[in-house]
């Protein structure tokens, strides 16, 4: 196994919420959760299973949760600055997005992410555009993408985004298309402004095709990710172990790839 590890996909919710927040992205996807949602378990976590940092980030559901959680991720990202990597949360329907961007910046936050499919809006509709229009090529967008009960987040719509918005960098979760992966492949792959993670997919897809994925996306544009709360790293990481991949490829989609990507300096 790589002797760095970056898991570029983890959520984390204030203590008081995490348990609750937990249960419920568990009932919306109906799929049981590892964890609590806890950056206490996720600490854990790291240090069990030898993760050297995380990519942390929350999800505003409606606009005025936009600073809290915002405020909530710089200040974990202060408290452990040698394990967490933050991205902020933007509201489609919030006032004023560009004050909150540059605020985001200062704070030291390295990305944006967005979650249509809990906040309601598809990706490609105005309200939307005005987020890559206001933020363009100062920050990347981690977005949610792909979920085949509904048309928020459909990779088609991302791959209309990414075309329309060629200075924006998108990273498209969940190989780009959350159940619905021969869709992303089709339409994603090749375009230069999208990249992937490779969370939520492992449990759903055979080494093969997992390493297909990663062989068409490119080993340069794939970025390891648990999901946490929702799986195991210890399950993610033996599964990335067992793959027919060289060692240079897994060491790219165990850290490098990040690394390069957010200009990390490691």
């Amino acid at each position: 196994m790589s002797k760095f590890i970056i898991d570029s996909h983890a959520h984390i919710f204030p203590e008081k919420i995490a348990e609750k927040a937990s249960v419920n992205i568990g009932k919306f996807y109906d799929l049981k959760m590892d964890f609590d949602g806890s950056v206490k378990k996720l600490l854990e976590i790291g240090e069990k299973n030898g993760i050297d940092k995380f990519l942390v980030q929350s999800v505003a559901t409606v606009p005025h949760q936009v600073s809290h959680i915002n405020d909530f991720i710089a200040e974990q990202v202060s408290l452990y600055p040698d394990k967490f990597i933050g991205f902020a949360s933007l509201n489609p329907d919030m006032d004023d997005p560009e004050e909150e961007i540059e605020r985001v910046i200062k704070l030291g936050l390295k990305g944006i992410k967005l979650h249509p499919d809990f906040q309601h809006f598809a990706i490609n509709e105005p309200k939307a555009c005005r987020l890559y229009e206001a933020v363009g090529d100062k920050l990347p967008f981690l977005i949610h993408t792909g979920d085949s009960r509904y048309k928020y987040s459909n990779p088609p719509l991302m791959a209309e985004i990414a075309k329309k918005y060629p200075r924006v960098r998108f990273i498209a979760a969940h190989f780009g298309g959350w159940s619905e992966w021969d869709s992303a492949e089709s339409c994603l792959c090749g375009l230069e402004n999208v990249w992937v993670d490779s969370s939520s997919s492992f449990y759903e897809m055979p080494p093969e095709r997992a390493v297909e994925l990663i062989e068409k996306y490119g080993a340069d544009r794939v970025f390891f990710g648990t999901d946490y709360p929702m799986w195991d790293a210890k399950d993610e990481l033996e599964y990335i172990d067992k793959l027919p991949l060289n060692d240079n490829a897994k060491e790219k989609l165990l850290w490098k790839n990040i690394s390069d990507f957010l200009q990390l300096g490691l």
